[in-house]
């Protein structure tokens, strides 16, 4: 009787047990798979670092200085009339682009028509004068055969001489009343009223070409010199270009170490350029046979310029100089203080280098 009781007690035990046993043993499966891919994480890299590369090779530098400058017309002109009146017409507005012999304003004429009307009988009156004394003298009414020095005898004492002189006077002064544009440009500042006296008209532009003017350093002087190519850029509008050349250079430097350039630029885009505008300059003058690097391919490093190369899947940390800069980039050279070398074919990192160290394991895109 004990005995049967205990089997069935023992088999009762059994199979409530079962159902915590398979519970547990689907927690430790569950564990294992999980710990599996943590430990497979473990002998893997988790932050790869991937940079850019480039080969040096020799290649032409542009070596530039950057400036500030100012442009100035080649031909600027305040125009007004040569002699007193009341201007009664002015025939140009401001900004209007005018050709060489345009008119550009007129005087009350009334005056000098009166003059001229005058000064025509005067010059009728005194011919007569004239062949009245020839005729005396023995010559004819056509005044054929008469000596050059007769001739300018008679002229003089006949009132002849004078007459045309002031019938030409008069007709000077008549063709004054009508200003005309001296040469072509864009007309700016009109101060002129009709029907009043006025100083001045107006002034008139040749923006066809501009002369800009900036200054460099003292250092900077020995790269210098005429015929240098010139890039300008304004600043409103810098994605426009102008190209010119350096035209003067001051031989005189001022109290603060600057001497003045000026460089002569074609307006090729009309419209845009204005006399006394702002301008970005970049003087260029071509290097030969450098390693050219972009800016962002050199880090400081302890006051030293850094490059790093790329070996065998490593940053190399190497110390160079900076030889020249423009804009975008650097020529550089091995470093004399640390005795470094650079050599054609070297592959140069030159993104993601910010936070590299020697020897950081790096992957090249």
């Amino acid at each position: 009787m004990w005995i049967g009781n205990t089997n069935c007690n023992m088999k009762k035990t059994w199979f409530m047990a079962m159902p915590f046993l398979m519970l547990g043993l689907f927690s430790c499966q569950k564990e294992n798979q999980t710990k599996a891919p943590q430990m497979e994480m473990l002998g893997q890299p988790i932050n790869e670092t991937y940079v850019d590369t480039m080969a040096l090779r020799m290649q032409p530098f542009n070596k530039q200085i950057v400036c500030n400058g100012r442009l100035r017309a080649k031909a600027k002109s305040e125009l007004s009339f040569l002699q007193q009146g009341v201007t009664m017409q002015i025939c140009v507005t401001e900004g209007q682009y005018v050709a060489k012999g345009t008119l550009i304003a007129s005087l009350d004429k009334t005056e000098r028509l009166r003059e001229l009307e005058k000064a025509e009988h005067e010059l009728e009156r005194a011919r007569v004068e004239l062949t009245d004394k020839l005729i005396g003298l023995g010559y004819d009414a056509t005044l054929e055969g008469v000596p050059e020095d007769v001739m300018k005898r008679a002229e003089v004492t006949s009132g002849y001489y004078s007459a045309k002189f002031q019938l030409q006077s008069v007709r000077t002064a008549l063709a004054e009343c009508d200003l005309y544009a001296p040469y072509a440009g864009r007309v700016a500042s009109v101060m002129a009223e009709p029907y009043q006296r006025n100083d001045k008209i107006c002034t008139l532009i040749d923006d066809s070409q501009f002369e800009v003017e900036f200054s460099i350093l003292e250092a900077e002087l020995p790269h210098v010199e005429k015929g240098m190519k010139v890039r300008m850029s304004p600043y409103i509008e810098d994605s426009l270009e102008y190209v010119g050349a350096v035209s003067e250079i001051n031989p005189m430097i001022d109290d603060k170490g600057l001497t003045k350039v000026a460089a002569t630029i074609r307006n090729d885009k009309k419209g845009l350029l204005v006399d006394g505008m702002n301008v970005r300059i970049v003087v260029e003058q071509q290097v030969q046979q450098m390693f050219v690097v972009p800016k962002d391919a050199v880090v400081e490093r302890d006051g030293y310029h850094v490059v790093f190369l790329y070996e065998n899947g490593k940053a190399v940390w190497t110390y160079v100089d900076v030889v020249y800069s423009n804009i975008g980039s650097y020529a550089i050279s091995g470093c004399k203080r640390k005795e470094t070398t650079l050599n054609e074919g070297d592959v140069i990192i030159t993104s993601g280098n910010l936070n590299l160290a020697d020897g950081t394991p790096v992957n090249a895109n």
